[in-house]
């Protein structure tokens, strides 16, 4: 791999997360000005989910036929159209409009760097790499937060994120380079069981071919990886989406305030991954994603607990922390659990059930919480968290049974 690829990669994800959770920060403050319901922030969100896991089943096509350099600088533009857009926007419709740019640019690309980094790296950079998302979806809050503070606008908000989306889109550009020099490592091999000649250049992760969704499903475990990863994309996106609201609604706190400590969550991500690319050259994959819902299970025990304030900044930085090295370490055991030569098409299948998990579980708690109580907000993470833990066992108990036949 080129020497500047991997920093460049690195900043591919901070511009992935950068918008992730400002929208959730900003919709106390959104939703009366454009006169829209505290649950229409499900509509958009949907939206966005809708166009990821379009572009994400898309992805092994599109990535072979541009490469994984030009997708990536593609997506980042399509984002950064969606974020001015947003700033743009005076109406709810308008909203809805600039969230399908916005959901595209996201799809594609994550199904291409997390499937290129799992073949190409070893696991430490895996969780480095989501540890850079972590940065950018704990710096859009706090941009977010210091526009509703001074200003007092959300729309200037969202339009310093789109400025330096196109910033990043700008440095991509220029890298495009580095990509063209990637090539095949020696040695690996390509579905057709040939090796690969050391000129032939790899735009996406591995040669695969194209197997069809059903081929995929019949797969030992792949029904169950896909499972975890709804679970665990519906956690995170409630859990991030919401917190603002939680805190404002539920516990009293100032929305300036709330759309802060939403970040906490995000910047316990961060720190988890951080750290978690220490703790993966110890410990094996699977036993870092149940050390990790451990974390999250005692997050959302203090978020639930009548603690106080003081837990609950506690509670979301641990349940943050926690989901840490859940995602991408499922994502680096995606070869190796169910072999390189569908890498890159299962992680674009594995990205699709993560959106459909943001897409269907976020907005469904909207409901609830309208309908119902926006208290319920700790007991639905829980539920979640029951159901992604009883899959993602399932799976292990496949892989040892298919270790025991290998043997």
């Amino acid at each position: 791999m080129p020497a500047g690829l991997l920093p460049i990669i690195y900043l591919a994800f901070i511009s992935l997360g950068l918008p992730d959770s400002a929208l959730g920060s900003a919709w106390p403050t959104m939703a009366p000005a454009l006169g829209a319901g505290i649950s229409w922030v499900g509509i958009v969100t949907m939206l966005i989910s809708v166009g990821t896991i379009v572009s994400s089943l898309m992805s092994v096509r599109v990535v072979e036929r541009f490469g994984t350099g030009v997708v990536t600088v593609a997506s980042v533009a399509l984002t950064a159209s969606g974020l001015v857009g947003f700033s743009a926007s005076s109406a709810f419709w308008q909203l809805c409009l600039w969230a399908i740019p916005y959901g595209l640019g996201a799809g594609a690309v994550d199904a291409a760097l997390n499937s290129f980094v799992a073949v190409h790296y070893e696991s430490q950079h895996m969780n480095w790499l989501h540890c850079m998302w972590g940065v950018g979806a704990s710096g859009g809050p706090m941009i977010m937060a210091q526009c509703l503070g001074g200003a007092g606008s959300w729309s200037l908000g969202f339009f310093v994120l789109g400025g330096i989306q196109v910033a990043i889109a700008v440095v991509l550009t220029l890298s495009l380079p580095l990509w063209r020099d990637c090539k095949l490592p020696r040695g690996k091999r390509g579905a057709s069981g040939e090796g690969a000649s050391p000129e032939e250049p790899a735009p996406s992760a591995v040669a695969a071919p194209h197997l069809s969704r059903r081929e995929l499903l019949r797969r030992d475990g792949v029904v169950a990886v896909l499972v975890c990863f709804f679970c665990y994309c519906g956690l995170e996106t409630t859990c991030g989406n919401w917190a603002a609201t939680y805190c404002t609604l539920a516990r009293d706190i100032p929305a300036g305030t709330a759309a802060s400590w939403a970040s906490l969550f995000y910047i316990g991500i961060t720190v988890g991954r951080a750290a978690s690319g220490f703790l993966s050259l110890k410990v094996s994959d699977h036993n870092m994603i149940r050390l990790g819902q451990a974390f999250v299970a005692l997050g959302i025990g203090l978020l639930v607990l009548p603690f106080g304030d003081e837990a609950l900044l506690v509670g979301l930085v641990l349940t943050g922390m926690g989901c840490a090295p859940i995602y991408p370490s499922i994502i680096h055991a995606t070869p190796a659990r169910f072999g390189e030569d569908t890498a890159l098409a299962l992680t674009g299948m594995q990205m699709a059930f993560a959106y459909v998990g943001s897409l269907a579980m976020s907005p469904l708690f909207g409901a609830l919480a309208e309908a119902l109580s926006v208290e319920l907000y700790p007991l639905y993470l829980g539920a979640l968290l029951l159901v992604m833990v009883a899959s993602g066992e399932k799976l292990n108990a496949v892989m040892r049974r298919k270790a025991a036949r290998a043997r």
